[in-house]
């Protein structure tokens, strides 16, 4: 009997980095799905509602309950997160909702790598490689953007107010963003913890 395939960290390699004012550290791994859909059609909407409990955001922003976090990324496209290992049960389950109707829910998890990035000096290190204007007023608590973060495609959330972002970046770039924000960070004045 085979063992089951175990999920592997692109960034295994390197530990988190802690900078005074900085924090930049890989999250556990999550259930990723991605959801197609028109939100003018009934059934999809209504089943959707009722399998994740959350109304679907609009684009660049997100909802959040205690088992899933919807991030709206077009006007027909969201990702739902979910704990790892839920993600092949909520697409069972929303397939089924879905019945004949025009949408697809499809199973991302293991494509992306999850980068959270805390602390007083967070927005000034993403601004050195991001032109999304990161101010509070227009980025603020449950907004999400599909931007460029120095030259890497990437989804960036604002997790809270602490202030807290999360970076999603395909699996393929995750070590050279990591190695892209520790620079960036020392570029800006931080120096590296214990120095």
């Amino acid at each position: 009997m085979s063992s089951p395939v175990q999920s592997q960290s692109p960034l295994s390699m390197i530990a988190d980095a802690g900078l005074p004012g900085l924090l930049i550290r890989e999250l556990p791994a999550r259930g990723i799905l991605n959801l197609r859909g028109q939100t003018e059609q009934k059934v999809f909407t209504e089943a959707v509602s009722s399998m994740v409990a959350l109304e679907l955001p609009g684009p660049n922003a997100s909802a959040v309950n205690d088992k899933l976090t919807v991030l709206g990324l077009a006007p027909d496209e969201w990702l739902l997160l979910t704990a790892a290992g839920d993600q092949a049960d909520l697409a069972a389950d929303l397939r089924t909702a879905f019945g004949s109707t025009f949408a697809a829910v499809t199973d991302v998890s293991s494509g992306y790598a999850t980068l959270e990035i805390s602390g007083a000096g967070a927005r000034e290190l993403l601004a050195r490689g991001c032109s999304i204007d990161l101010h509070p007023r227009v980025f603020g608590t449950g907004r999400c953007v599909q931007t460029l973060l120095a030259k890497a495609g990437v989804i960036l959330m604002y997790a809270d107010d602490r202030p807290v972002f999360e970076v999603m970046v395909r699996r393929s770039l995750a070590d050279y963003l990591w190695r892209w924000l520790h620079d960036a960070a020392r570029d800006v004045g931080f120096a590296r913890a214990g120095a």
